[in-house]
């Protein structure tokens, strides 16, 4: 990620217009996200895909890519935020609110090679403190997937080892080997 010059306030920072790729707010810091390349945005269509096919048709939940939520002092774009069917955002025609005034119940990184994983893993770790249930770091660099949840240590899924979320979002199956098998085309 690149930091941005001066320090501005929650406030100013989403008074900013949108960018591409994302800003990113933390504390004081604003950085961008890298733009995403081929290996990417494929992992990304194909999470939300997995997540859709589990969670849609049966109304349990929904997903959404680049969807920036905002919490005390931070403000972050989760490449996929997925959110349980009566926890969606929306107004008071039942129709999707455009702002995400709660965390997601799973958010979903993906890392580009400009990434640190090692500040990945600080954002995740941030995310199940504040209320995500679940977050994922997929890394495609060595085909693992790790999983944070709030009190425990971190997991690392790898090969046809079951990524397992089914107390967050019921139905919902994969494995690491599922994931980046997608990324085979020949």
């Amino acid at each position: 990620m690149v930091e941005i010059g001066e320090r501005l306030t929650l406030e100013e920072f989403l008074a900013l217009p949108e960018e591409e790729p994302a800003l990113e707010y933390e504390d004081g810091v604003i950085t961008q996200k890298p733009m995403p390349k081929r290996v990417h945005s494929r992992l990304q269509f194909v999470l939300a895909r997995l997540f859709d096919r589990f969670g849609e048709a049966e109304r349990l939940y929904l997903v959404f890519t680049e969807l920036r939520f905002t919490l005390g002092a931070r403000s972050y774009v989760p490449d996929l935020a997925v959110y349980l069917w009566d926890r969606i955002p929306v107004d008071d025609k039942g129709e999707l609110f455009n702002d995400a005034p709660e965390p997601p119940d799973v958010a979903v990184e993906i890392v580009s090679p400009e990434q640190s994983v090692t500040a990945l893993i600080r954002k995740c770790l941030w995310y199940v403190e504040n209320g995500v249930k679940a977050a994922l770091i997929v890394d495609p660099m060595d085909r693992t997937v790790l999983l944070f949840r709030a009190g425990l240590p971190y997991r690392a899924h790898q090969g046809d080892e079951a990524i397992d979320l089914s107390d967050v979002l019921p139905e919902f199956r994969t494995t690491p080997a599922q994931i980046f098998g997608t990324l085979r085309v020949r």
